[in-house]
């Protein structure tokens, strides 16, 4: 296992070194890095590593969204307003809706399993957003208008949305009624989580005010706490939906708010951590994908990806609408809302390993959404943001 582990590094930042040479998102280089080391190809990859992918790449998960919230200052949401709330959702369901049915008239699904292959597909990706965005935020670009923390805060929620209607879909599919309404359910599971992190976050602040400890200290202890919070989100799931994606977040916030210079030091922090975490993300991301099972379903899932990412932008362009934003930015938030990685990554594999019919397929269509729309995403968003913000 540790020579698998010293393996992906080496392979990993020696690609990502020649990415930035030829000016390429690294990401797709360590995606790549997957494929080469992963059982489809080499399979030089240990089957440990493999087993406990999920974990890893949940891990990475809770990385990017700590060091969101601890960036994001709640006083510049709400100045934001009707734009942020409205991309919270708005760009998610008419892709959801175009690719459920996209997904029974190309590839024959039944509409059940075309809407769950939509919500795999449809939501954004925070290992691509939210580091460009809190990148933008330090550099001061486009903060006048609260730009890149709205896209940042507001896409996290698209996140939420998509993953529990996709939990309500997967239920379906097996045959089981979720317990409560989707149209209740998904704003329960933002309100309750943005509660129990509000909560969380207030308690912690005390606790560190009170106890003075190295911050390296308080940074395990924040890890410990964002595992609980997934836990606790774990358990309730079968009778209720309580995000601990959006609770994270929201202690990070809570923290930026009450403890201004110590959200500071652990933000240097949790950059740092990203790095090796990135790693891991998307190198385990590469590693999921049968470049068999992708040539299968060939153009009509390129299509399939294509159209929906229209609908997405589509969304983005009516919910920034009415607002302070002339059409050049308006332009950026819809391309920031393309890329596409970090919870296909997390879900794709799941109805296969569920053993659903179309199982294989729905997985090498999650991961060629990653592979078409996160780089070309990244650079795009690199790209427009050094023309259209101030």
């Amino acid at each position: 296992m540790l020579e698998s582990i010293a393996l992906i590094i080496f392979v990993s930042l020696l690609l990502a070194s020649i990415a930035r040479i030829v000016k390429v998102p690294p990401l797709i280089f360590m995606m790549i890095t997957g494929i080469l080391l992963g059982p489809y190809v080499f399979d030089v990859m240990d089957d440990k590593i493999l087993a406990v992918s999920s974990e890893l790449r949940e891990i990475a998960l809770i990385v990017i969204l700590l060091r969101a919230g601890l960036t994001l200052d709640i006083e510049d949401l709400k100045n934001v307003g009707r734009p942020a709330f409205l991309l919270s959702f708005l760009p998610a369901l008419l892709e959801i809706g175009l690719l459920a049915l996209l997904g029974h008239l190309l590839f024959g699904l039944p509409y059940i399993s075309a809407f769950l292959l939509a919500t795999m597909v449809s939501a954004v990706s925070p290992a691509v957003i939210v580091p460009s965005m809190i990148a933008l935020i330090e550099k001061k670009k486009g903060t006048r208008k609260q730009i890149p923390q709205m896209i940042l805060a507001s896409a996290s929620i698209d996140d939420v949305v998509v993953i529990v209607l996709f939990s309500s879909m997967l239920l379906l599919a097996e045959g089981i009624s979720p317990v409560l309404p989707m149209a209740i359910g998904v704003p329960l599971a933002v309100i309750l989580g943005a509660i129990f992190g509000l909560l969380v976050g207030k308690i912690l602040v005390l606790f560190f005010q009170m106890f003075h400890m190295r911050d390296t200290v308080k940074v395990l202890l924040l890890f410990g706490v964002a595992f609980t919070m997934m836990y606790v989100q774990d358990v309730l799931e079968p009778r209720i939906f309580v995000s601990g994606l959006i609770a994270i977040m929201v202690l990070g916030m809570t923290i930026q708010k009450e403890y201004q210079v110590l959200s500071l030091r652990l933000r240097g922090k949790f950059s740092k951590l990203w790095v090796g975490a990135e790693i891991m993300l998307f190198v385990l991301v590469g590693a999921l994908l049968d470049i068999h099972v992708l040539a299968d379903v060939g153009l009509l899932a390129i299509l399939f990806v294509f159209l929906g990412v229209l609908a997405r932008m589509f969304g983005a362009f009516l919910s920034t609408s009415r607002s302070s934003l002339h059409i050049r930015e308006r332009l950026f938030v819809m391309v920031s809302y393309t890329p596409k990685a970090t919870v296909q990554a997390a879900i794709g594999g799941i109805p296969l390993a569920l053993g659903f019919a179309y199982g294989q397929e729905m997985l090498a269509i999650a991961v060629l959404s990653i592979f078409l729309t996160a780089p070309i995403g990244a650079m795009l968003i690199d790209h427009l943001s050094k023309k259209v913000l101030d």
